[in-house]
């Protein structure tokens, strides 16, 4: 296998021997760029990194228009962290807590916990939303378990993640298969477990995808497809800004205008991206027009 991107990529690959289809992310700069938004405490830091690589990873095997987001909410410390990949690639992702945060951080300790994925384009109305309570410790065995109740396929999930890195490795048993060129290989999920298995946290972290996959998988003839790079992405834009402030109301609009001597500002919370709105931008949009663009700046 010729070594190609090595980070913030995304590898589709097939076991053939096995019958076994999998996905491998590994997150760099986009990963560096979520976690620098906020000094985030390090099991909360470790979890946004987790829940980063694997919204890309459930992207690797189905048809994506719009964004697919991983969305965890409870009524505990962990407040609410949501990550999201983009049909394009971009990745962006944010949390919100309160202190103290446990640690270590035991999902299905968390009060009132749930985890929504929604697939689909919430422009054009086109979502599909599934909920599942958070009843693993951690996210891997969460979305197991998602995949488990949604699906009725086996996976299995390994994230890990640092400083510098995010990876992500998702693999699922081929519905209908027993193993390419064999009758029936009743032992070959068993047989890619024990495998994937021996992969410890260092090894993932460190390795490159190629080696990563040739080192485990080598003898179940692995079929790598074409890498999809990755990249750290905001699909905020002002007219999403105008079309909240509508839907607040003219009330509201004007509330905030007087509070802030005739200027609204909105901040992204997830790329920083600053936009403004003077009293003849609020009456132009609140009237059913289009402000002028030359209010927003990038902070």
């Amino acid at each position: 296998m010729e070594t190609v991107l090595v980070e913030d990529v995304l590898h589709r690959f097939v076991l053939e021997r096995a019958g076994v289809r999998g996905v491998l992310v590994r997150l760099g700069a986009a990963w560096r760029e979520v976690a620098a938004r906020a000094d985030y405490p390090a099991p909360l830091r470790d979890l946004l990194g987790q829940s980063l690589a694997a919204s890309a990873l459930l992207t690797g095997n189905i048809k994506l228009e719009g964004a697919l987001s991983i969305e965890l909410k409870s009524s505990g410390a962990l407040r609410l962290l949501f990550t999201e990949c983009s049909d394009q690639g971009r990745l962006r992702g944010l949390a919100r807590w309160s202190d103290p945060l446990p640690e270590p951080l035991d999902l299905s300790a968390l009060p009132g916990a749930v985890m929504a994925i929604t697939i689909g384009h919430a422009e054009r109305g086109q979502r599909y939303q599934g909920l599942v309570e958070l009843s693993q410790p951690d996210l891997a065995g969460a979305l197991e378990n998602y995949f488990r109740l949604s699906e009725q396929l086996p996976a299995r999930l390994l994230l890990a993640t640092d400083g510098e890195h995010a990876v992500g490795l998702m693999l699922q048993k081929l519905p209908g298969e027993g193993g390419h060129g064999v009758v029936e290989d009743e032992d070959a999920w068993s047989r890619v477990l024990h495998l994937t298995g021996t992969l410890g946290r260092e090894e993932m972290l460190g390795s490159t995808p190629e080696q990563l996959l040739y080192r485990l998988y080598h003898e179940e003839t692995v079929r790598l497809f074409e890498p999809r790079p990755l990249a750290f992405g905001c699909s905020c834009s002002r007219e999403r800004v105008e079309s909240m402030l509508r839907s607040i109301g003219r009330e509201e609009v004007e509330a905030a205008l007087a509070a802030r001597d005739g200027e609204i500002e909105v901040i992204c919370e997830f790329c920083a991206q600053r936009y403004t709105f003077d009293r003849i931008d609020a009456e132009h949009l609140l009237s059913g027009g289009v402000s002028a663009d030359t209010s927003t700046t990038a902070q």
